[in-house]
């Protein structure tokens, strides 16, 4: 037993080490490329240091010529405004299935599913025909609404906390003369705070790290997914100056995932107990 134990213990650990060896590998060439010259680059290879660290050439320019401040101004403004709108549609559209019985509830959450099942590929053509057709294109009303349709985890996570919120708190508050949408707005909406910040961070990490839909529907302002496609041409690339401005992009993400990492996993053991 003792033996078994220890191969389980050494198995454990060679295992976590191997994840996070393949991890970092990818972040180490990334940030040594970040502070080489372009003849540094390449002469050297991936696994080379920087012959200097003071080398900030390349995280100017992605900064200046890739246009970094309007990409990350207009991805605040579109992840905002869409995880507000995902978080009202989403809690009201699980306040809804968990609260009321009516005729075809099942059918609902049955499509919610099968929605899933569908390759998002798939229904590229008619979701850019319907944008286009509403005069959103090439606005950010179109990245907006695609970002702010609720999704069938947000979905879910809802209505598993919305389920541990006792019914007697609705019956107590109508027999005082609140209607729904007060009951809604001012106990049931309070008491999912945990959940919110689940899919919040969840969500916003998704739509931060975008790039299809901004590339598509968005091609005149750029955000900080599609910033650094600039460049990228027909003759080669800078990657010197890409490894840079990805290193911009990571850090705002690393940070908000250290600070809120105690939110996703509260949020999502509570969501699967519940």
């Amino acid at each position: 037993m003792r033996v078994r134990s220890m191969s389980a213990q050494t198995a454990k650990y060679t295992s976590l080490v191997v994840a996070a060896i393949v991890t970092l590998l990818p972040l180490t060439v990334l940030l040594f490329a970040s502070f080489k010259t372009k003849q540094e680059y390449g002469t050297t290879g991936p696994f080379a240091p920087p012959s200097s660290w003071l080398n900030f050439d390349n995280f100017v320019t992605a900064f200046t010529s890739g246009k970094m401040l309007e990409g990350f101004v207009n991805t605040t403004i579109v992840l905002v405004v869409s995880l507000a709108g995902t978080v009202f549609i989403g809690t009201m559209a699980a306040y809804a299935l968990d609260r009321f019985a009516f005729r075809g509830k099942k059918l609902v959450m049955g499509l919610f599913l099968v929605a899933t099942l569908i390759p998002s590929v798939t229904s590229q053509v008619a979701t850019f025909q319907l944008v286009n057709g509403l005069g959103l294109y090439d606005t950010k009303a179109a990245l907006i609404l695609l970002f702010m349709g609720t999704d069938v985890i947000a979905l879910y996570l809802f209505i598993q906390f919305m389920q541990s919120i006792p019914i007697s708190l609705d019956e107590a508050a109508m027999i005082d003369g609140a209607n729904r949408w007060t009951i809604y707005w001012r106990i049931v909406l309070p008491l999912l705070r945990p959940a919110i910040a689940t899919v919040v961070i969840i969500k916003g990490i998704a739509v931060y790290n975008e790039f299809y839909a901004p590339f598509l529907y968005l091609p005149s302002e750029g955000l900080i997914s599609t910033s650094l496609f600039r460049f990228k041409g027909p003759f080669g690339a800078q990657w010197e100056v890409i490894a840079a401005g990805t290193i911009l992009v990571i850090i705002p993400t690393l940070i908000a995932f250290l600070l809120l990492q105690r939110w996703i996993y509260r949020g999502l053991t509570s969501g699967a107990v519940k």
